[in-house]
Formats: C-alpha cells, sequence, structure tokens
C-alpha cells in the first residue's frame, strides 16, 4: 500500500472507530450514571481543579472510589491503595492483584521515597528448552508485588503521615464492584474482542472474564464473586495474608495445579524494595522515577538529553518537535537495553549513564537532519497509572500492571486473581543481561513519576505502555514543562510510538494521524519510516497527571484516549 493509500485508508478507519468508540462511550456513561457520580472538581471537558485534594486513573469507579478516600480525611497513600484495588476489579484486563506495582511517594515538603513492588522468580524454575512461553502457565514464574507494596505504603502512612483510614475500609468500594457488579468498559470489550481468538486457549479467561463463553457487552453488568470473596479476606487479614497465610496457600495451591513453578515459599519471599529515586535535573527542576529493573533511568535519560537542548526555539507539534523525541528515545534505549536488569544479579552503571558526560554526549550526538537507524523490537504491555495529592499536599504517582493485557491468562484456582507474565520477559540466552535465574526480579517498563521545583512536588504523572512510557511521557512532560500546557491540552495532543505494535509488525515509528501531513512528509524526508494510526489512538498510552500550582491548587486530568476521570474535592 502506498503512503498516499495508507493516508487515506486510515482516515476512513480513524472515522469509523471514532464512531465505535464514541458509541461505545456513550453506552458506558449511560450505564455509569445509574450508580452515584462524584461531580465535585470534575469538569465537564476532562480537566479537574481543586485546593483540597486530587485523584486520576483510567477507570471512573476507581477515581471515585481515591475521591471518597480524600473526602473523609484520607491521605494520597490510602486514596491510592483504594483506587487500585477499585482497578483490579474494573480494569481486570490491564492490571490486578497478581501484577506487580510501583509508587513514588513525597510529602509536600519533597521528602520521598519508591516503592519498586516487583515479584521475583521462582526458586525453581523449569527448564523451558526453548524461549519462555509468552502465556499460559509457563508464564506464570514469577512472585505478585503489588499486595505488598500496598502493605508497606500504608504502614508508612500509619507512622509518618498520621494514616486513620482503616485498612479494610479501603476495600470496600472494590468489594462492592466485584459481588455486585459494574457496568463493563468500552477497554475491556475492545481488549477481550481483541483477543477473541487466542481466549479460546485461555479456559481460566474464558471461565471468569466471559459470560457463558460469551464476551460481555459494554455497559453489561460484569460480576466477579471469587474475587469479592478474596478481596473481603484480603481487608479483613491484611497484605501479608497474601504471601504468608491461609490465602497465601490457597493462591499457591491454585498456581501449582494450573502448572505454574510457583510455590508458598516463592510468595513468602515477595517483598517490594524501599528504595531513594534517581534523579536528573530538567529546566530548573528536577525529575524523579525508580530504579533499576525499571526502565525509569531510561525516561531520565531522555528528559536529561533534551534538558541540553533548546526547545524553546522548536514549535511544538512541529517535524524538528516529534523528530528531537524520537531521537532522545533511541540513544537512551541502546542504553537501557544493554545494561537495565536487576541489580542484585549485573551490575547497572546509573551513575554513569545519568551523568553529566553522558547526557551531554547523547544531546550532541542526535542529528537534526538525519534519522537515527532503530534494529530493536518493540516490547508490548499494558498498565494503570494512578495518582493522588491530598489537603496537605502529600503524594503519590503509581503505577500496577500484569503485564500483557490479561497477563499469563491463568487465574489461581478459586481466588479469581488473574496472575501476571512478568517472567515472560526473561530471556534464556545465558549472555543476556536479563537471563532467567531463580530469584531474580525481571526487567520493568514501568516508571511512574514526579516533577520537583525549589524541592517539592509540582507535577505527577505515569502512563500505560510498556516500551511506549518513556516515549509517551518524554511529549507530555515537554508539553507540561516546556509548552506550558494545562495536563488535559497535553495529554490530548498528537503522540508517537516507536517500534513495532500488535497490529503492525514493522519497526515504523507510529505517529497519530492529526499530527498532519506536512509533518509525516518532513520526517520521511529525514529518513523515518511513518505509519500513520489514528488520531487518540489507544496505542498512544494512557497517562493522566496532576499539576501542582505554587499556590498549593490542583489541576489534572486523565487521557482522553482511556476510560479515565481526575476527580477533586
Amino acid at each position: 500500500m502506498s503512503s498516499a493509500e495508507d493516508w487515506s485508508h486510515l482516515r476512513l478507519t480513524a472515522s469509523r472507530r471514532t464512531l465505535l468508540f464514541s458509541s461505545a462511550a456513550a453506552l458506558g456513561a449511560a450505564a455509569l450514571a445509574t450508580g452515584s457520580r462524584a461531580e465535585t472538581g470534575a469538569a465537564r471537558n476532562g480537566l479537574a481543579r481543586s485546593s483540597q485534594g486530587m485523584v486520576t486513573s483510567p477507570h471512573e469507579l476507581a477515581s471515585q472510589a481515591g475521591q471518597e478516600v480524600l473526602q473523609a480525611g484520607g491521605n494520597a497513600i490510602e486514596a491510592a491503595i483504594a483506587i487500585n484495588a477499585t482497578l483490579c476489579v474494573t480494569y481486570p484486563h490491564f492490571c490486578g492483584l497478581g501484577g506487580d506495582a510501583f509508587m513514588i511517594i513525597s510529602d509536600r515538603e519533597g521528602n520521598g521515597f519508591t516503592l519498586s513492588g516487583i515479584g521475583q522468580a521462582a526458586a525453581k524454575p523449569p527448564n523451558y528448552g526453548g524461549p519462555i512461553p509468552v502465556r499460559g502457565p509457563g508464564s506464570a514464574l514469577t512472585a505478585a508485588a503489588a499486595v505488598d507494596t500496598w502493605d508497606q505504603a500504608f504502614e508508612f502512612s500509619r507512622r509518618s503521615w498520621g494514616g486513620r483510614q482503616p485498612w479494610k475500609d479501603l476495600f470496600k468500594r472494590a468489594i462492592q464492584y466485584a459481588s455486585e457488579g459494574f457496568p463493563l468498559t468500552p477497554s475491556q470489550r475492545f481488549w477481550s474482542n481483541f483477543r477473541a481468538n487466542e481466549i479460546g486457549n485461555w479456559p481460566d479467561v474464558v471461565r471468569v472474564f466471559t459470560v457463558d463463553g460469551r464476551i460481555p457487552d459494554v455497559g453489561e453488568t460484569f460480576r466477579q464473586p471469587d474475587l469479592a470473596r478474596t478481596l473481603t479476606v484480603l481487608a479483613e487479614n491484611g497484605g501479608r495474608d497474601f504471601y504468608a497465610g491461609d490465602l497465601a496457600l490457597r493462591i499457591a495451591r491454585g498456581l501449582q495445579q494450573a502448572g505454574s513453578p510457583l510455590t508458598a515459599n516463592d510468595l513468602a519471599r515477595c517483598r517490594a524494595r524501599n528504595e531513594t529515586p534517581l534523579r536528573v535535573s530538567y529546566r530548573g527542576g528536577e525529575l524523579v522515577s525508580l530504579r533499576p529493573p525499571t526502565q525509569g533511568i531510561a525516561t531520565l535519560e531522555i528528559m536529561g538529553m533534551l534538558d541540553r537542548l533548546d526547545l524553546a526555539a522548536i514549535p511544538e507539534g512541529s517535524a524538528d518537535y516529534y523528530h528531537v523525541l524520537v531521537e532522545a528515545v533511541k540513544t537512551a534505549f541502546i542504553d537501557r537495553n544493554r545494561y537495565v536488569a536487576d541489580p542484585d544479579f549485573v551490575d547497572v552503571p546509573v551513575n554513569r549513564l545519568l551523568s553529566k558526560a553522558n547526557l551531554d554526549a547523547h544531546a550532541r550526538s542526535i542529528d537534526m537532519r538525519r534519522a537515527a537507524p532503530w534494529p530493536y523490537v518493540f516490547k508490548p504491555g499494558d498498565t494503570v497509572f494512578i495518582g493522588a495529592v491530598d489537603r496537605d499536599g502529600n503524594c503519590v504517582s503509581m503505577l500496577q500492571t500484569v503485564y500483557f493485557d490479561w497477563g499469563s491468562g491463568v487465574v489461581a484456582g478459586d481466588t479469581g486473581i488473574l496472575w501476571h507474565n512478568r517472567g515472560a520477559s526473561f530471556s534464556m540466552d545465558p549472555q543476556h543481561i536479563n537471563v532467567l535465574q531463580p530469584g531474580k526480579r525481571p526487567f520493568h517498563t514501568l516508571n511512574p513519576g514526579m516533577y520537583f521545583r525549589e524541592g517539592r512536588p509540582r507535577l505527577l504523572y505515569g502512563t500505560q505502555g510498556a516500551d511506549g512510557q518513556p516515549q509517551t511521557l518524554a511529549a507530555v512532560l515537554t508539553r507540561l514543562i516546556d509548552y506550558k500546557m494545562d495536563p488535559l491540552s497535553a495529554l490530548t495532543r498528537p503522540r508517537f510510538l516507536l517500534g513495532k505494535t500488535f497490529s503492525d509488525s514493522r519497526d515504523s515509528l507510529k505517529l497519530e494521524l492529526d499530527a498532519g501531513q506536512d509533518v509525516f512528509a518532513e520526517l520521511a524526508a529525514r529518513g523515518h519510516e511513518i505509519s500513520p494510526i489514528p488520531a487518540q489512538s489507544p496505542l498512544a498510552g494512557h497517562p493522566g497527571a496532576i499539576r501542582i500550582e505554587a499556590d498549593g491548587s490542583l489541576v489534572g486530568a486523565h487521557d482522553p484516549r482511556s476510560d479515565g476521570l481526575a476527580l477533586g474535592i
């Protein structure tokens, strides 16, 4: 297909897709209207404002659960846990109890830390005799650290922030929606249909996430009674019951019966890491992210390079703008692919990668006239971003995931817990830095972030999208910081994705259609292999952002490409 044909075809496809998603969104909104909808601080255009606190997430009911916690006097950590627990029910294709989680936590004065919740590989992984399976029990080979991340954050909240919300109350809405049901989202329907040819090979997904083998319709009430019972146990017994209690034994038994190598001992050893964040200077402030084995360092490298370039002289949305971001991404990804893995097993030269000398050299290497070659394969994956700020200015920026949509496809027995397939990202090449080893943590694409000025948090941000995360964040952050856009404007503007995708096996530069024909033509002239994708495409990620103004007021939004919503109190 020629470029002109490609463009014409995509115009028609984009139009049809817009109609489909608009209809689905309208149906979902009508269904949601049957429940109680909190309007406080939520603007009709998706831009929320408040002076008392704010949350954002990719699902309205989850955002409402966090808003309720803040309204009851809860803090940002408590709200984030309530949101995440609810998302484990209402966004099961992207996140769940059987996955990993990451938090950046800070008070208003900038005193912060990170929780890196990565489940380690089984102590006795199988001999695969080939590549690790992407789905099925063979891919369910790492423990899940999300619940321990919540547990550690909750204890910090009570100890250091005076948290008073009972643990069990944070699960109230999640239990309600799992037991009584919720209106199925356009996103869950989309990803069910997208995997329709594969779901038949995942009997647990058919059993738990379909209705007698039928994919539920948008707006149809969807229940998960097994998960409701599990959430109730977790709410009553505490987070460590997931790892060392009766619940842990049931989880381990269910996984082993399915054929996973994980044992009760593997679950008991699973702990999130409390670590100091990585930092890089940007436009008079500091961006912070998580340490390896996450790719937070890649996002910081990209932004460190851009800090050395005069973006003020480059019009936002121009060919120069997209070119310089893409070239910075390529350079950082080469470093990431060469060095980033579990630092317990390999030496990751963090200080050198973020050093002035390295960032200076990388920035100088960018050729504004020509695109550098790109030989690397894109890694897919999905997740959810959660942001929360309370009335005292305490902040949480968080991501949670089951890796691929629908994770491993394995549900742990009768618990209703869909297990992630993050272990599939390990390599079986003994020379690879991310080679599978007992107890090793896999490379992780998740990297929520915060931006600080004068030592205080000013932006919370993060996105879904695996390899797309640093790419999406580069666009969102430059628009928020360099071009002074409000969060909704920054999230709505056209974005790009470098590499293969589910629907396009070319290692090309995917760019949303509304970037404009002139931009496409100029980028192609510089050597980029361009593949237009529809405007507001789900492939461009689902970021969210909350900005904290100098006077303490808040403005936030969630990507209009998602089912999400920012809510203030």
